[in-house]
């Protein structure tokens, strides 16, 4: 498909439906230490995060959900859409953890759709990047994991973004915490179906929100404290 085409694509789209968008990157760890069980658990809240916002009228026409996965390389599996045009990949853990430039990754595609989203009109809230890994940045130039930290904070502070951190078992949450504004949290285990509903219900919640309202979010009890 051209850039035209595209373009074209997502004017229909926005005619169709001119809601409020709430655009949610997933920013997930599929290093080799993923391998097995959690990735399998991955995957399958992945399904789940799909299933519970199509229950929600109001999300299924308001939250964009983007899926980018990082281990040796940063990639793109679903641009963002509504979750009726979600398909939930199927990740597959290898490689390294290169952190910093996912978090570069996705600050960008969140800047991009945000233009989108202006160019055709269509009012937004702030979007949300929520990150998943059990490990720390690996295998990447320190440098890069400087400047993604030192963006994501100024993004934070002009309230451009909201960014989660998760991590799971393994996961260097010191590291995480110099790297985030949000202290990260830990999952209890492999609850990621859990934390994958509390997360659909959140963006229901700032779904049928006014644009600019503070949303109180439901306790985390996949999370430890």
């Amino acid at each position: 498909m051209t850039s035209d085409e595209q373009r074209l694509e997502e004017a229909v789209e926005f005619a169709e439906n001119p809601e409020p968008r709430c655009a949610c990157a997933l920013l997930l760890d599929t290093s080799a230490s993923m391998q097995g069980e959690p990735i399998q658990a991955l995957n399958a809240g992945l399904m789940t995060f799909r299933e519970s916002l199509l229950k929600d009228p109001m999300a299924k026409r308001r939250v964009e959900v983007a899926v980018i996965a990082f281990d040796n390389e940063i990639r793109v599996l679903q641009d963002f859409v509504t979750p009726d045009r979600f398909e939930p990949p199927r990740l597959a853990a290898q490689g390294q953890t290169w952190m910093g430039a996912a978090i570069q990754k996705a600050l960008d595609m969140i800047e991009a759709r945000k233009a989108e989203y202006r160019a055709n009109g269509v009012a937004y809230y702030r979007p949300w990047v929520f990150m998943i890994t059990d490990g720390e940045p690996q295998g990447e130039p320190e440098g890069v994991v400087r400047r993604a930290a030192e963006r994501l904070k100024r993004e934070e502070a002009e309230k451009r973004v909201a960014f989660f951190a998760v991590g799971v078992e393994g996961a260097n949450m010191e590291r995480l915490s110099e790297l985030t504004v949000r202290a990260p949290v830990k999952l209890k285990g492999l609850n990621f179906s859990e934390m994958f509903v509390w997360l659909s219900r959140s963006m229901e919640r700032v779904a049928q929100s006014r644009t600019d309202e503070q949303v109180a979010l439901p306790p985390p009890g996949w999370a430890e404290v």
